[in-house]
């Protein structure tokens, strides 16, 4: 069910409605059938593997967190007659029966995923290494249904899992609230990854009717719905004619088309994010932020830390420090020491780590080798850039230009060509392809080819154009006016009839200028095929 159709507004409609009429203690509840219906009408067989996760993490989690309060109570009672050694292999034991619990939930539920997600990607791998080799017959590919979201709700059931592994606290005991937490029906599609720390302080509250909370959740969604339609689904039309013919459209339409691509996926993502916030936000659930301005980063680490938030801190706080820090880590370190000396070698392990971390965060986006190279190459680019960080400190002892506009101006272009070049891989879907594309912006490139008439054949007309070239600058608008604060408050801190003129034109902006009717059609939202 798309964000961006009319059945999921009369759903949403139907839900709200009802929230606020049942009584407050009965709201949770409401919502978990909501979720599941949600769910069951994108495809009753989803509603199997999301149980099953759901399920299987809150028996792993509170058999974990049942273990360790009873263990607790019996260490403080028999502690005092017991050794030094005894207390040692005590909490070995009850370690080693914990860690056995949480290895057996997330390998069974990385296993759902890698085997829904993956089979196919490894069979058809597995071809090409038997076809290099001489064989003909391969192996045949096999029809799996892929759960809408799994990549989603995996990862937040798995980062609970961890934390409840790790102490952070102790587990739901109440089997519903966990399954309202997993399957949360706005953040099903295309996240954002909660935690369940962030998310449980409001997901179970009774919440009444509030106007300024409905009201900015509302504005939050209409904002949402105004860079999916006006400005995402708009410039996907040209997007998709210049990755279509490769053989028209090179050379300049290359770097042209990824321009496009740059503002079509923020607009589409953050669109829809917006819509989960603005969504949750009408019922009082507070769901952490996604983006904050990634396209005004001065360099990739720092866009990494503004784009898709919650992904990249799961990444962060679920793979790459605990592998960093582990035992095999820390002998890695000390022999790279040894052998390459101690300014090298202490490099080796975060490298490796990182490597790691942007192989998975490749391979989560699709089960294609674009997307793995996609992200390898984000890895490439940091680990160049931390590298060059000496060079850096030296140029700007000699050349005077750091914090000045022009400056920073340079480092954000930097970041969205560089983020942009990346994001090849996400359009062709094809390595060589896309490095093929790549290469004929520098070996292609003739003035002619910029004119009105060649972007109008890609399916839009100049007005088409006009509309998203000041789509583009209310983003921007509204982008620098949240450096300073919400825009919203500032907006409701204006007089009645400015607020109503604001909010009516945006409501008619998306209203008529929506990509929708004849030769266009509401698009599925990118993020919905993870």
């Amino acid at each position: 069910m798309l964000f961006t159709s009319y059945e999921f507004l009369g759903f949403l409609l139907v839900v709200f409605v009802m929230y606020y009429l049942l009584p407050g203690r009965a709201q949770w509840s409401f919502l978990l059938i909501a979720s599941y219906a949600f769910y069951f009408m994108a495809d009753p067989r989803y509603l199997i593997f999301i149980m099953i996760t759901t399920a299987s993490t809150f028996l792993a989690s509170k058999s974990i967190s049942d273990h360790k309060a009873s263990f607790d109570v019996w260490f403080k009672e028999h502690k005092k007659e017991m050794e030094k050694e005894e207390k040692k292999a005590a909490k070995a034991k009850e370690h080693s029966l914990e860690k056995k619990i949480f290895l057996c939930c997330l390998l069974f539920n990385l296993g759902i995923l890698a085997v829904t997600k993956y089979t196919n990607f490894t069979i058809s791998n597995i071809n090409s290494l038997l076809s290099a080799f001489g064989r003909a017959d391969g192996l045949s590919f096999v029809n799996l249904v892929i759960p809408m979201g799994i990549s989603f709700y995996t990862f937040q059931s798995m980062g609970y899992l961890i934390d409840v592994y790790n102490g952070k606290f102790e587990a739901q005991k109440n089997p519903l609230k966990f399954a309202l937490f997993v399957s949360f029906f706005p953040q099903l599609v295309q996240g954002p990854i909660s935690r369940y720390a962030d998310l449980s302080q409001t997901l179970y509250e009774e919440h009444r009717f509030d106007w300024k909370t409905v009201s900015f959740g509302l504005e939050r969604i209409l904002w949402g719905f105004f860079k999916k339609l006006v400005i995402a689904d708009r410039i996907l039309v040209p997007v998709k004619a210049i990755i279509a013919d490769t053989d028209a459209y090179s050379g300049f339409y290359v770097f042209a088309g990824a321009m496009f691509y740059a503002l079509e996926l923020y607009c589409d993502f953050t669109g829809g994010i917006d819509i989960t916030i603005g969504v949750a936000e009408t019922m009082g659930i507070k769901v952490t932020e996604n983006f904050i301005r990634p396209y005004f980063s001065k360099n990739i680490k720092e866009y990494w830390n503004r784009w898709h938030i919650t992904m990249g801190t799961w990444f962060t706080d679920y793979i790459f420090y605990p592998i960093s820090a582990s035992q095999f880590m820390m002998k890695l370190s000390k022999k790279s020491r040894a052998r390459l000396g101690n300014n090298l070698g202490k490099r080796v392990p975060v490298y490796l780590s990182s490597f790691i971390v942007w192989f998975t965060t490749g391979i989560w986006h699709g089960a294609s080798w674009n997307f793995i190279v996609w992200g390898l190459g984000n890895f490439v680019v940091i680990m160049i850039s931390q590298e060059l960080e000496p060079f850096y400190r030296w140029f700007h002892s000699k050349v005077n230009v750091a914090g000045t506009f022009g400056w920073r101006l340079f480092q954000v272009i930097r970041t969205v060509l560089i983020m942009s070049s990346l994001r090849m891989f996400d359009c062709y879907r094809d390595v060589p392809l896309t490095i093929k594309m790549f290469g004929s912006i520098f070996t292609d490139t003739h003035l002619w080819q910029f004119n009105p008439e060649a972007f109008v054949a890609m399916g839009l007309t100049i007005d088409d154009y006009i509309v998203v070239f000041v789509g583009l600058i209310v983003l921007v608008t509204v982008s620098l006016l949240q450096r300073s604060g919400s825009v919203r408050e500032k907006i409701a801190a204006t007089a009645g009839p400015v607020r109503f003129i604001i909010w009516y034109v945006l409501f008619m902006a998306t209203l008529i200028f929506g990509a929708y009717g004849i030769g266009y059609s509401a698009s599925q939202f990118i993020y919905n095929q993870f």
